[in-house]
């Protein structure tokens, strides 16, 4: 029994390094980019799709390590982004989460989630409107494109 609580701490100690190496990393590489963007990213379906596609780019970079390339994450851990109330509901809420982080204890389509979110708000607001927006329309959800100037109101409400 000692053997596998030891192999369980090690297990878990060794993630944590990795995951808190990955997000350093990621954070050094994201913040050296520039976005270039447009003044109506969320207007019309060029818009939209372009707003997609950046944010894509933006989740694989970031995101994709806890939620996952199918946008699922990973059971009783880090929870799924398709279909869930916290994505598809109130943007205000979902631009908070990214910008401060996540530590409650919540539950998601009936399974319980408490690991910890970091803030990202290290991300430019047009990487955060569209990675929000991407995630919004992937995973099988459908719901309205996250604008530029809602991050901005959620940054500024921030300080």
């Amino acid at each position: 029994m000692t053997s596998i609580f030891n192999k369980t701490a090690v297990a878990i100690i060794l993630f944590a390094a990795v995951t808190t190496t990955l997000q350093a990393q990621v954070k050094k590489t994201v913040t050296k980019k520039t976005v270039t963007t447009s003044k109506s990213t969320a207007k019309g379906s060029a818009g939209l799709t372009a707003s997609i596609a950046r944010g894509k780019v933006v989740y694989t970079n970031i995101c994709v390590t806890c939620h996952q390339a199918d946008g699922l994450g990973v059971q009783r851990m880090n929870p799924p982004l398709a279909k869930t109330t916290y994505v598809l509901g109130n943007k205000a809420k979902l631009i908070s989460i990214v910008l401060n982080g996540f530590s409650e204890d919540v539950e998601i389509n009936g399974e319980r989630y408490s690991n910890v979110m970091p803030a990202h708000d290290y991300l430019q607001d047009q990487q955060i409107a569209d990675v929000l927006t991407f995630v919004r329309n992937s995973f099988g959800n459908k719901a309205s494109a996250v604008t530029l100037a809602e991050v901005k109101k959620g940054r500024a409400a921030k300080k």
